[in-house]
């Protein structure tokens, strides 16, 4: 008999209290925070699902490796364990270790992108193309067709395009100085990448000379993925998966704070002696000695054991399924949502949603206004606030308005994914009241983290 309820394949031995605020107490925390949930204290939110980064719970076997963490300043021990296991994982002969996965990606960058250069990835995510555009050069967004259409199905709607691909490195030779493509896909619905289109897209890139990346802060739930969706990978396990997906990579960046299932940490990985010298060099320069570059001997500890947890099959089915359960509940009762569901992520589709919202009102950043003040629910969106204004500074709308509900690991259990749920039925049933939203300050980058609106018609919701 397989029962249906999802169960945590964990015990909770340590908890932290948290406790709801009223209604009145929510609205007057967001009037201090100009509107925007970044700039909330974190003890006025009940349910935090503001971003999967750093959030999740670590583990007892992280917890005791902490404990042994060497925090000598040069060549430490727990360094060579943290590149052991990156190096099982991954493949790759280099491991810079950072304290997150901007800095990863701001080294590499920095070392191998010049201006007017392009980068094509498969959906570049915020900090990504805000480091490619601080280069002065063009981070080129290439999803493939299917990951426009948010109510379609299709089991791969994190594909680069490669046709796209294949144009731009034909027409842009000597260009391009490297391609990525992210895994999961965050910006276009958290939705995975198969293994025909990394290998193809890595195929490509190489035959015109050009090196491939992968943006891998999410590369175990896209291994679950693969075994779930594609032929051939039901009968390799989640590492086997993991290690085919590297091979095909020249280099990767890496946020520890996602499926390295750390509080911190990062890295960028790479085969190439000359690049990951120069690389090393940046490195030390801002984050530290290539031996621990900005991290502590503990939190290499933490990652080194937490790369591997995040591939447990146990774990990932229950990560994967506890998403897919709210995404069902929201099919039943008519919420627009990202279809299939992401690994990481519930992702609102606030287009269909609040269709009398333009865009420039900012729809998706309204509505999650509106779980917090009914709810309590912190929400990220990934929406025109983020992805509207242009480098020339011009506003365009975003290609999708998104509200995500990001989950962090082993923190949450199933009755707050009832709650979430319950909030989510009512907020719709409020949603044609909804009105949008102007900005009143924004900063000249990253706009969304620290930016400051207001209703634009006098108040949220019409009477």
């Amino acid at each position: 008999m397989e029962f249906k309820t999802i169960i945590e394949p964990f015990r909770i031995k340590t908890v932290e209290p948290i406790r709801g605020r009223s209604r009145s107490e929510r609205e007057r925390a967001l009037a201090a925070a100009g509107n925007n949930l970044f700039l909330l204290k974190a003890e006025d939110v009940l349910i935090d699902l503001l971003t999967d980064s750093g959030t999740g719970a670590m583990s007892s076997h992280q917890w005791a490796g902490m404990m042994r963490g060497d925090e000598s300043y040069a060549g430490a021990k727990s360094f060579y364990r943290f590149e052991a296991a990156v190096q099982a994982i991954t493949g790759f002969k280099h491991v810079i270790p950072t304290h997150q996965g901007r800095a990863a990606e701001r080294i590499l960058f920095g070392t191998a992108v010049s201006p007017g250069e392009i980068v094509p990835n498969n959906t570049h995510f915020d900090t990504t193309r805000a480091n490619v555009e601080y280069r002065g050069a063009t981070a080129l967004d290439l999803p493939c067709p299917e990951g426009r259409q948010p109510q379609e199905y299709h089991p791969f709607k994190g594909n680069i395009d490669l046709e796209a691909l294949e144009r731009v490195l034909q027409e842009k030779r000597g260009q391009v100085p490297l391609a990525m493509v992210t895994v999961t896909n965050n910006s276009g619905g958290g939705q995975p990448v198969s293994m025909a289109n990394i290998r193809a897209a890595s195929e490509l890139c190489h035959r015109y000379g050009v090196p491939f990346f992968l943006d891998a802060c999410r590369f175990a739930e896209n291994s679950w993925f693969i075994k779930l969706r594609e032929e051939g990978y039901a009968d390799k396990t989640a590492m086997q998966i993991a290690q085919e997906m590297f091979s095909y990579a020249d280099g990767c960046t890496m946020s520890a704070k996602k499926d390295g299932m750390a509080n911190i940490g990062g890295f960028l990985a790479l085969n190439d002696d000359d690049l990951a010298q120069r690389c090393k060099n940046l490195l030390i320069l801002s984050e530290g000695f290539p031996t621990y570059g900005g991290l502590a001997g503990y939190d290499l500890e933490a990652i080194a054991v937490g790369l591997h947890e995040a591939l447990d099959e146990n774990y990932l089915r229950y990560r994967i399924r506890s998403v897919e359960y709210l995404g069902e509940i929201c099919m039943h009762n008519d919420i627009p949502t990202i279809l299939p569901t992401g690994g990481h992520a519930l992702y609102l589709d606030a287009r269909a949603l609040l269709p009398h919202i333009p865009w420039y009102e900012y729809p998706a950043w309204t509505l999650s206004l509106l779980l917090y003040l009914e709810g309590g629910v912190r929400a990220a969106c990934i929406d025109s606030v983020m992805f509207g204004r242009q480098p020339d500074g011009s506003e365009l709308p975003a290609a999708n308005e998104l509200v995500r509900l990001a989950f962090p690991r082993r923190v949450y259990t199933q009755s707050h994914f009832d709650y979430l749920a319950e909030v989510l039925v009512y907020v719709k049933e409020l949603a044609p009241r909804l009105r949008g939203l102007r900005l009143t300050y924004e900063p000249p980058v990253l706009r969304h983290f620290t930016a400051r609106l207001e209703p634009a018609h006098g108040q949220l919701l019409a009477d």
